[in-house]
């Protein structure tokens, strides 16, 4: 993967920025999601930004770019179509987990909604889609999440937006606000490797919130409608300042 300089990047988001493009954010109230949105906000490359979620999210009052809410009911999402028409560019970083939904829920949340969140939006005239997927992501994989997320890869794929950028990043390193049993050890331990080992095990989330703002102001790669950037990818263009 080419990896543009600082100031290649730097002339890229300008021209990227004078086509005053929207997107939205899927999930935007996750870990990844909150630094994405932080992210291109400080790097203010759209001209709007809209959030759809299930609620709203406490922002600041002023903002450099317009910021919108959508509040949805992914159980009926078809009744809330209106928020997925009219953007550009569309982030998903919606997901949850087996031990927080269940392995139903999990399915329901990582495959239907973000599937179904997809075909609404290449409905609405989204050109380009950037899904957070995971490192190892396999259709035919034994391993539940593993092979859900890539079948939902797959099945985006399907949809036929003009640029589809898959983004499998490995543990995510991210101080969460709300305390889960074992994390702050795995934290730790995970920290000492990715110094040794940086780009294998693991990946900070702002780290993956830069790399999927990086990319989408640079051009298709090879024309190619989809594009896979794997954990040593991600590192790569979310170091690039």
């Amino acid at each position: 993967m080419a990896v543009p300089k600082p100031e290649e990047l730097k002339n890229l988001r300008e021209s990227f920025r004078a086509k005053k493009q929207t997107c939205f954010i899927l999930g935007a109230s996750g870990e990844t999601g909150k630094e994405l949105l932080a992210e291109i906000l400080r790097e203010p490359i759209f001209s709007t930004v809209t959030l759809i979620g299930r609620r709203k999210l406490d922002l600041e009052e002023s903002l450099h770019t317009p910021v919108k809410q959508e509040v949805v009911d992914f159980e009926k999402l078809d009744e809330f179509s209106a928020a997925f028409q009219g953007h550009d560019v569309g982030f998903c970083c919606l997901g949850t987990t087996k031990a927080k939904a269940g392995d139903d829920g999990f399915v329901r949340v990582d495959h239907d909604y973000v599937l179904h969140s997809a075909e609404l939006a290449k409905a609405g005239g989204c050109r380009h889609f950037v899904l957070q997927s995971t490192k190892g992501a396999d259709a035919s994989s034994s391993f539940l999440y593993l092979r859900v997320k890539g079948k939902v890869e797959n099945r985006i794929k399907a949809v036929g937006f003009d640029r589809y950028s898959i983004f499998r990043p490995a543990v995510l390193l991210c101080d969460r606000r709300e305390s889960r049993p074992g994390e702050w050890v795995a934290r730790k331990v995970l920290g000492a490797i990715a110094y040794v080992c940086p780009t294998f095990y693991s990946v900070p989330t702002v780290t993956v919130a830069r790399a999927m703002a990086n990319d989408v102001v640079m051009p298709g790669r090879d024309n190619q409608k989809v594009e896979i950037l794997e954990n040593a990818d991600i590192h790569a263009l979310g170091n690039v300042k």
